[in-house]
């Protein structure tokens, strides 16, 4: 199972730049994951325009040589609690269209719905998916394209947790099947392959899905990345 995309629009486009034309920062405590990310980006076509130990040289290295991604581990030093996190916080404000891709050990529901609902260009990935080289690489693609990533298992541990107010009730039963699809990362060409329908009956549904999920289009909100959040947490 590839990485869960939210995408920020009514749909992934083709636009922004390819993995072979990035400008990456990566910060990570652990030197032999680093130095294996620098390579593994390198010999894609990326340019690693630095490398960080800690939430402080990534902030300064960020704000010197302004890259297009940042990949940071969540738990860094000085205290090796969520430095990594604050971190990413901090360059969300301060660039908001740079595209930002947390690593993490393990699962941590709360601060990955944190990181999703700060808006495009941002993803969070168990460190075990990055064996996955295919994976990974697409994940980086969706993120410079303006999309959001989730680790499946995340999107696992979620909706085995159900809640007793359902906000997705209003939803047909076909709508609820396309926007688990959306959760799962699904493009509305994919998920019109997969229910069999054409791209421009997925299109129909999403519209309908956003309109009866009261989810108005607005400048700071991105409404299909609220959709696929509402659906996490209602299940």
């Amino acid at each position: 199972m590839t990485p869960g995309t939210i995408s920020t629009g009514d749909g992934p486009g083709d636009e922004g730049p390819a993995v072979a034309d990035l400008r990456v920062v990566l910060a990570d405590d652990d030197v032999l994951l680093r130095e294996g990310l620098a390579s593994l980006l390198q010999r894609s076509g990326c340019a690693v325009v630095g490398q960080a130990a800690d939430a402080p040289q990534l902030l300064d290295l960020v704000r010197r040589v302004t890259p297009e991604l940042v990949v940071v581990d969540i738990r860094m030093p000085p205290g090796q609690s969520t430095e990594g996190l604050e971190a990413a916080r901090t360059i969300r404000q301060e660039y908001p269209t740079m595209g930002i891709l947390v690593l993490s050990a393990h699962a941590e529901v709360e601060h990955a719905m944190e990181l999703l609902a700060s808006g495009r260009s941002i993803g969070y990935l168990l460190k075990s998916r990055v064996r996955d080289v295919r994976e990974f690489l697409e994940a980086l693609q969706r993120i410079a394209r303006g999309g959001s990533v989730v680790d499946p298992a995340l999107v696992q541990e979620l909706v085995s947790v159900r809640r007793r107010a359902d906000p997705l009730d209003v939803l047909s039963a076909r709508e609820r099947e396309v926007l688990e699809l959306m959760a799962e990362g699904r493009s509305n060409a994919g998920i019109g392959r997969r229910l069999w329908v054409t791209e421009g009956t997925v299109e129909k549904h999403v519209r309908s899905i956003l309109a009866k999920l009261n989810l108005p289009e607005t400048d700071d909100d991105h409404r299909r990345v609220r959709a696929v959040i509402t659906f996490l947490e209602a299940r």
